[in-house]
């Protein structure tokens, strides 16, 4: 069928693609532009995971000050080259990640960062919990499966829904990303700091939290 101009110009303008690439996109769905638009979204995303096993050595350093100073991240996020590290889409995916992780506190990039003796801690403590429940053990063993599974999934950085889009999580924010940008991007480290955090507040501004707010 004939592809017009104004539907592969339309298509470029939703996803930034190519022109000959929108051309293929409209021709694979006989014009269809919302079919063509996920067309090249599964494309990219496809081509987005063999990327993800290149070497990435390149990249910044991000921050993110939030609530007057109260909250701060620094976040290591690499790429392949130091063209794409600086350009305006990664600095801009380096920053909404670091505004995530001051958001939700994530404690770890992925699962191979979580000691095993943290998930057996909080084995123990779910086990504990399902036996007051007095069900079977092969339904015990299930309910604690499943909250050990809950529990990954909210501290680890790339399982988290992400703050601005919850449908998505991190990481498939970094696999559209890697489509984008045309090169593999990784996490690699974070640090978040909350002023006060660990520390145990002296008995005198205890009690002087409790008199304010009394009052």
């Amino acid at each position: 069928m004939e592809i017009s101009a104004v539907a592969v110009k339309e298509l470029r303008e939703k996803t930034g693609a190519g022109f000959m690439d929108c051309k293929k996109a409209l021709a694979e769905t006989k014009g269809d532009v919302a079919a063509a638009v996920e067309f090249l979204r599964k494309k990219g995303l496809a081509a987005a995971e063999k990327k993800s096993a290149r070497a990435a050595t390149e990249g910044i350093i991000g921050s993110y000050i939030h609530g007057g100073g109260k909250v701060g991240v620094l976040l290591e996020v690499n790429c392949e080259t130091d063209f794409v590290a600086k350009t305006d889409g990664f600095s801009a995916l380096v920053r909404e990640i670091a505004l995530h992780i001051a958001a939700m506190s994530p404690l770890y990039v992925n699962r191979k960062e979580v000691p095993a003796g943290v998930i057996e801690g909080e084995r123990r403590i779910y086990e504990a919990q399902a036996k007051e429940s007095g069900k079977p053990e092969h339904v015990v063993a299930k309910m604690v499966d499943g909250k050990v599974e809950k529990f990954l999934k909210e501290v680890c950085l790339l399982e988290q829904p992400f703050v601005k889009e919850p449908e998505k999580t991190i990481e498939q924010v970094v696999i559209e990303n890697i489509a984008k940008l045309g090169e593999n991007i990784s996490i690699r480290r974070f640090a978040r700091f909350k002023v006060g955090e660990g520390l145990e507040k002296k008995q005198s501004d205890f009690a002087a939290e409790v008199a304010a707010a009394q009052k």
